[in-house]
C-alpha cells in the first residue's frame, strides 16, 4: 500500500512538472509544414558572452575536482526546449550539436516526460539491474518493441551495452571468439588456451588482428583505441596494439567533378586495405574483422561510395574476416534512413552493426554465429539500461507517427543546399560542403579560422561543433525543420561576413 502511494505520488510530482515544461511550447507558424504543438521556442536570445559568468564560475569550481578543458559552458536543461539549449547565464542557443549528436528529439520532448510521468514505468526508471543475470520479467518484450524493430538487415540478435566504446569493445571480442571457434573447428578452448590466457600469452591470447581506418574513431577504451585513428590526444601515451590500418578514401568535391579520380582513390585504398589483410597473415597476426564507420565522423566527416563498402565487404568475406559497421553516430535517423548503412543498397551489409548515441542505449546487433557460445564471455554488471530501452520505444513512436526520417531528408536538403550557396559566396573561407540528411560538414580554410567561426556563431546563439582538421560539423535533432535550417544559414552567414 506504502509503495503504491508513494509510486501516485511520485507521478503526480512528474505530471505537475510536465504541465510546467509545456509552457514554453508554441504553435508551428502555418507556413510550416505540420500545425502542431511543438515544444519548441522561436529563436536564439542571448544575454552574455558565453561562457557567461556564471558558467565561469562554474568552471572554476569543477575545476577544483576534475579536469575541465573540454567544458565549453554550463547548461540549464529544465528550460531548454526542442532545439534549443539554455544555458546557467541565460542564454538561449539554437543546438546543432546536440551533446555530440546523442539527442534524437531535442530538449524535454513532451513524449518522453508524459513516459515518465506514467506510474507503470516508475520501477523501469527506479530499478537498474544486471541484466545479464537477472533482467526484468519484460525484458524480452521491450527489447523486441524497441532495438529489434529496428534491427539492421539480416539481423535477429541485440546485445545491449552502456555506451559506444564498451558496444565496440565487446563487438571486438565476439569477432575474436568467432574466429577462434572457426580456427578450432569448434567451440572448446583446450586446457592450454586457458592457462596461457592467464598469464596474457598465446594460444589462450591469440595473436589476432583487426583492420581500421586512418581517420576512424571507435572509442577510447584501450582496444577500441587500437582501431580509433582521429587525433593523437585520443591515443598519445595509452600503449597499443600492432593491428593493421588502411587508408580511408579522401575524396575531392564537388563529386559530379571528379567522378574518376575519386573511383582511382577508392581503388587504391581498397587494394591497400587487402594488402594489409595478407601482409599480418603472413606476420602471424591473422585479421579476424574490419571495423568501419559509414561516415567517418570524428576524423572530419569523411564520406565513401556504397561501392566502396561493397567491396569492401566482398573482401572481408574473401579472407574469412568478420565485418564490423560501427554506427554510433550516423546510426538512429540523422542521414534520412535510420542505419546510414542502409544508403549502400545491401541486403547483408554487415556481420556485426555496434551502436549508441540516438538510440540513447549502446550495443551491437550481430549474425548468429557469432552469438557468444558460453556465458560470461560477452557480459559486464548492467549491460545496458532497461530505462533506455523504454525511453527508445516512444523515440521510435514518434519518429514514425512524424515522419522524421522524411523530415531529415527535406531539412538536410535544404541545409546542404544552403551550405553549397554559402561555399560559393566565401571561397576563401569554406569548402566542400558534403553530407547526407542533416549529417552534414563543411570544411574552413584552417583550424583558427575555424575555432573563430565556431566561437562568434555561439555568441551569436549557434551551437556548432569541429571535427578533423578543420571541418563544422552539424548534427541536430531529428526535429530539426526547414525553418530551423534557414534561420542557422542567416546566423551563419553574418559570422562569415565577419570574417570576409
Amino acid at each position: 500500500m506504502a509503495s503504491s502511494l508513494m509510486s501516485r505520488h511520485l507521478a503526480l510530482s512528474l505530471q505537475n512538472n510536465l504541465r510546467l515544461s509545456v509552457t514554453g511550447c508554441r504553435y508551428v507558424s502555418k507556413a510550416a509544414p505540420k500545425t502542431q504543438v511543438e515544444c519548441d521556442y522561436d529563436g536564439p536570445a542571448m544575454k552574455t558572452q558565453v561562457p557567461g559568468p556564471r558558467s565561469q564560475e562554474l568552471t572554476k569550481q569543477l575545476g577544483e575536482i576534475q579536469n575541465v578543458g573540454a567544458v565549453n559552458f554550463f547548461c540549464n536543461y529544465n528550460e531548454s526546449r526542442g532545439n534549443y539549449l539554455v544555458d546557467v547565464d541565460g542564454n538561449r542557443m539554437l543546438d546543432l550539436y546536440t551533446q555530440i549528436s546523442s539527442i534524437p528529439l531535442g530538449y524535454n520532448h513532451p513524449a518522453l516526460i508524459k513516459l515518465m510521468a506514467h506510474p507503470d514505468n516508475l520501477s523501469t526508471i527506479v530499478n537498474r539491474p544486471a541484466l545479464g543475470i537477472l533482467p526484468p520479467g519484460n525484458f524480452p518484450e521491450k527489447l523486441m518493441e524497441s532495438l529489434l524493430s529496428v534491427a539492421p538487415s539480416g539481423m535477429t540478435r541485440v546485445q545491449t551495452m552502456a555506451c559506444g566504446s564498451c558496444s565496440n569493445e565487446n563487438a571486438y571480442k565476439a569477432m575474436f571468439i568467432w574466429y577462434r571457434n572457426k580456427e578450432r573447428g569448434h567451440n572448446t578452448p583446450s586446457a592450454e588456451d586457458l592457462s596461457s590466457c592467464m598469464v596474457n600469452q598465446g594460444p589462450g591470447c591469440p595473436d589476432l588482428s583487426i583492420l581500421s581506418f586512418m581517420g576512424g574513431f571507435h572509442g577510447r577504451t584501450l582496444g577500441c583505441l587500437a582501431t580509433t585513428h582521429s587525433k593523437a590526444i585520443h591515443k598519445v601515451d595509452v600503449p597499443s596494439l600492432d593491428w593493421p590500418i588502411a587508408p580511408f578514401p579522401k575524396l575531392k568535391y564537388p563529386l559530379e567533378e571528379f567522378a574518376r579520380e575519386n573511383a582511382q582513390e577508392e581503388a587504391r585504398c581498397l587494394e591497400e586495405a587487402e594488402d594489409q589483410i595478407v601482409k599480418w597473415r603472413h606476420k602471424g597476426k591473422p585479421v579476424a574483422g574490419i571495423v568501419i564507420e559509414p561516415i567517418q565522423a570524428e576524423g572530419g566527416d569523411n564520406h565513401a561510395s556504397p561501392e566502396f563498402f561493397k567491396s569492401l565487404r566482398n573482401i572481408a568475406r574473401k579472407h574469412g574476416c568478420a565485418f564490423h559497421v560501427d554506427e554510433v553516430q550516423t546510426g538512429g535517423g540523422c542521414t534520412g534512413k535510420f542505419w546510414a548503412h542502409e544508403h549502400w543498397g545491401m541486403d547483408d551489409p554487415g556481420d556485426i552493426v555496434s551502436f549508441s548515441k540516438k538510440l540513447l542505449t549502446g550495443g551491437f546487433y550481430h549474425k548468429n554465429e557469432l552469438q557468444a557460445d558460453q556465458p560470461y564471455r560477452i557480459f559486464n554488471t548492467w549491460m545496458g539500461d532497461p530505462s533506455k530501452n523504454l525511453f527508445l520505444t516512444e523515440v521510435l513512436n514518434v519518429i514514425r507517427t512524424e515522419n522524421l526520417l522524411e523530415e531529415v531528408t527535406r531539412s538536410g536538403k535544404a541545409l546542404l543546399n544552403g551550405l553549397y550557396e554559402l561555399q560559393t559566396q566565401y571561397p576563401g573561407i569554406l569548402s566542400r560542403a558534403r553530407g547526407q540528411g542533416t549529417f552534414c560538414a563543411i570544411d574552413v580554410c584552417d583550424d583558427a579560422t575555424r575555432t573563430s567561426i565556431i566561437l562568434k556563431a555561439r555568441n551569436k546563439g549557434v551551437v556548432l561543433g569541429g571535427c578533423g582538421d578543420r571541418s563544422i560539423r552539424f548534427r541536430p535533432a531529428l526535429v530539426f525543420k526547414e525553418y530551423h535550417v534557414h534561420l542557422f544559414l542567416n546566423i551563419f552567414n553574418d559570422v562569415l561576413a565577419q570574417h570576409k
